[in-house]
């Protein structure tokens, strides 16, 4: 992911990170799962929270979006969209290109701060020739232009193996970004990057009701917050 700009140090996390009991359910969609039965997923399925592809790289913009969204909010879901970082682009331009095509936050309590979806083969595109010290700084881009806009940091979505071999596990958005953890085991992976918790856990490769299965790490009134800000 070819993003530049200068770093800006950030005191406060948008959602204080700390061992819950609780979970919520929830699952994370595309194009790939062209209709979703919302109104099942959420009353025979117990499924509350969905992220949704909006846009990928600076040009592509996800068909499917505005009808899951729609679908997902006239359901009742609390919901938010999200971008792949296409590894080929300007951070601050693929932030205002997801910004403008789905990705933005509204304080209505119901939308997720937009999330940056980091995976694929980090040795096949160009920004990985980088450093790492220099890929981290491409990150924070995204992520300082997604916060000027919004007043919210985004959600980072990656595995802890990605986030070792691809940034050197770098711990440097554990104070700012919640994460969401790509681990598909019976039980939770050690978090990477220095992040003491995930926010959100994708525990499964698939669901019922389509996309990829979501656990929450925390209740219904945490999952608010992280939507209310």
């Amino acid at each position: 992911m070819a993003f530049s700009g200068l770093a800006a140090p950030f005191p406060e996390p948008d959602l204080e990170l700390e061992a819950r009991a609780s979970s919520v359910l929830g699952f994370d969609i595309s194009h790939y799962q062209s209709s979703v039965d919302f109104s099942s997923a959420y009353s025979d399925g117990g499924l509350r929270f969905v992220y949704s592809k909006a846009t990928e790289g600076t040009t592509y913009k996800d068909p499917a979006f505005s009808s899951h969204y729609t679908g997902a909010t006239n359901a009742g879901f609390i919901r938010g969209g999200y971008h792949f970082a296409s590894g080929t682009g300007d951070g601050s331009q693929e932030a205002n290109f997801f910004l403008a095509n789905g990705g933005g936050w509204s304080n209505d309590g119901r939308t997720l701060p937009g999330m940056l979806d980091l995976e694929g083969d980090c040795k096949s595109v160009s920004w990985v020739s980088d450093e790492q010290t220099s890929k981290i700084q491409e990150i924070r881009t995204f992520r300082n232009t997604y916060h000027a806009k919004t007043g919210r940091y985004p959600t980072i979505y990656s595995s802890p193996s990605w986030w070792s071999s691809c940034i050197g596990n770098s711990n440097a958005f554990v104070d700012t970004n919640p994460l969401v953890m790509a681990c598909y085991n019976a039980n939770p992976c050690t978090p990477q990057g220095g992040w003491p918790y995930y926010t959100i856990w994708q525990y499964k490769d698939s669901n019922p009701y389509g996309g990829d299965s979501d656990r929450f790490n925390g209740d219904m009134t945490q999952l608010k917050k992280l939507a209310s800000g």
